[in-house]
């Protein structure tokens, strides 16, 4: 896998970003990994949306089911 500077590949990004393979490119700082670079695959399109209508929510999603309290 290919590691990339974070100074380097600021300079070099749109070049980086047409060249990039299935393995993707490691982006560091200080010679620490920081983020990671990797195409999208045409498939993972055809997963937005795919489990509609197929899920049900039960119950208040924002609330933690505690009871409480707010006054002193």
């Amino acid at each position: 896998m290919k590691q990339i500077a974070a100074a380097k590949f600021k300079a070099q990004c749109l070049s980086l970003l047409d060249a990039v393979d299935a393995d993707g490119i490691v982006i560091t700082k200080h010679g620490k990994p920081v983020a990671k670079l990797i195409p999208i695959a045409s498939d993972s399109a055809s997963l937005i949306g795919s489990l509609a209508g197929k899920l049900e929510i039960a119950g208040d999603i924002l609330s933690t089911g505690a009871d409480w309290d707010a006054e002193p």
